[in-house]
């Protein structure tokens, strides 16, 4: 007989693990084993308590359930970047987007840290205290802590984008970052362009050096100069203030190559108010092919970087990390298109 002060009212309305193992008929052990995953319980007491759960609505403590598993049962998106850049570039609500679907699906919650610059350290040590399950690093430096703490700890770790530092011996999602700095150039060269300068990426970041490579080589290939070189943030500032530079030192520049699509839409303006008609003058090319790209004007010709689709990927392999399969130590590279629209 089932004691019916033991079932959910309206005045108790959260149903708790001991009325689980009433209505299961089981020990409050093997109840909060069976929940837990399992452990030492038949195969009998496991369907009866899951019978009890469904029937009681029963959610189980997260908190409580941590202190049996020792797990979290929440991960760790990890962004070395000033808090204005995360809340502004596409390029994290793309991330944000890819991540969370895997993560959903495992029943993870995700934890956005920012670690702004100079919080390297302790946000190395927050994540190796056992907040976190694991964690998913974008956006990463050269000089990070993060990097390498994580990769000297057991974290599980999936980094989006090659790490400068000891990359070969980390899950890794990345684009051909190379290929498509030399497409967007190849395309330049196409169009008859002689004079192409580049706003490339941070010289810390592997996104910023891999682009700048494939632009150099293209322009090696067609027997083009590569001096015209001025390195940005990924920024519309940044974009705008290298545009600025580039103009004042190679004002013969008759096409340019720029390393994400944000530091392109703050060169187009400046193009404009010097006179430069795009792409008549001078041809544009930009990366990322993110939503901004079709309300430039003249719209972006820009190369794809499948943003949500690696996220995906990167959640996708934490999860498989979590559930016991050793790291992949080979990356994961996704191809890069090339998309012409209205500048180039």
């Amino acid at each position: 007989m089932i004691d019916q002060s033991a079932i959910p009212s309206a005045t108790h309305p959260a149903p708790t693990l001991e009325q689980v193992a009433l209505r299961a008929g089981v020990s409050r052990s093997t109840a909060s084993r069976a929940i837990n995953g399992g452990d030492r319980v038949s195969p009998e007491a496991m369907e009866s308590v899951a019978a009890a759960v469904a029937d009681l609505g029963y959610t189980p403590n997260r908190a409580a359930r941590s202190l049996v598993t020792r797990r979290t049962d929440s991960v760790a998106l990890v962004v070395p970047e000033p808090d204005e850049r995360v809340l502004s570039d596409p390029f994290f609500a793309g991330v944000l987007n890819g991540v969370s679907t895997p993560l959903a699906l495992a029943d993870l919650q995700l934890l956005l840290v920012i670690a702004r610059p100079g919080e390297s350290e302790r946000t190395a040590r927050y994540l190796r205290a056992g907040h976190v399950d694991g964690a998913i690093v974008v956006s990463h430096h050269r000089d990070d802590a993060i990097d390498r703490a994580l990769q000297a700890s057991r974290l599980p770790t999936v980094f989006i984008g090659r790490p400068l530092v000891g990359g070969e011996a980390a899950a890794v999602v990345d684009t051909d970052n190379l290929r498509g700095g030399r497409i967007a150039t190849e395309h330049l060269v196409r169009l008859g362009r002689r004079r192409i300068a580049t706003i490339a990426g941070p010289a810390d970041m592997s996104a910023g050096i891999d682009r700048l490579a494939g632009w150099r080589a293209a322009l090696a290939e067609a027997g083009l100069p590569d001096d015209a070189v001025v390195h940005g943030d990924f920024t519309v500032d940044g974009g705008a203030s290298a545009a600025r530079e580039l103009l004042a030192r190679f004002p013969d520049l008759d096409g340019m190559f720029i390393a994400s699509d944000l530091m392109a839409a703050g060169a187009l303006p400046e193009l404009a108010d010097a006179g430069r008609d795009v792409p008549g003058d001078v041809a544009v090319v930009g990366y990322d092919n993110s939503g901004l790209a079709t309300t430039t004007k003249p719209n972006l010709t820009t190369v794809t970087q499948p943003v949500i689709a690696m996220a995906r990927a990167a959640g996708e392999e934490l999860v498989a990390q979590l559930q016991g399969r050793r790291a992949r130590t080979e990356a994961q590279v996704f191809a890069p298109e090339l998309v012409v629209r209205g500048s180039a």
